[in-house]
């Protein structure tokens, strides 16, 4: 049975590699694992240790308390939703990811443009 920190750590391992554009395979290497290892500990049914946390970290650029990041807020388990309609694992929703991938590749004056744009269409919705 999955224990929900590791379906969180997971989670956040994905959504890391996601938002620097990075496929498993890549991550593998970097870490010196076969792919499907990752994709075991992507979905939380394989465990991570820590010394392997340490090295996906470091391939990730992030600390190790990024994949423990709001964790504790769920109790362990995923929240349905957060406030409004926006689900709580906003990052888990592929589009979601893809969108804020593409909005931080917009040179910066215009990304401040689009910002503000989405903000008075949602104010108007």
């Amino acid at each position: 049975m999955k224990h929900p920190v590791d379906v969180h750590v997971g989670k956040r391992v994905r959504h890391r590699r996601w938002m620097v554009g990075m496929t498993q395979q890549q991550l593998a290497e970097k870490v010196g694992i076969k792919f499907q290892q990752i994709q075991k500990y992507e979905t939380g049914m394989n465990r991570v240790s820590a010394s392997r946390l340490w090295d996906i970290a470091e391939a990730l650029s992030v600390p190790v308390a990024f994949f423990f990041e709001g964790a504790d807020e769920q109790s362990g388990v995923t929240a349905e939703k957060a406030e409004g309609s926006v689900p709580a694992d906003i990052l888990a929703d592929k589009e979601a990811l893809e969108l804020v991938r593409s909005y931080y590749s917009i040179p910066e004056n215009q990304r401040r443009r689009l910002f503000e744009l989405a903000r008075v269409l949602s104010d108007v919705a």
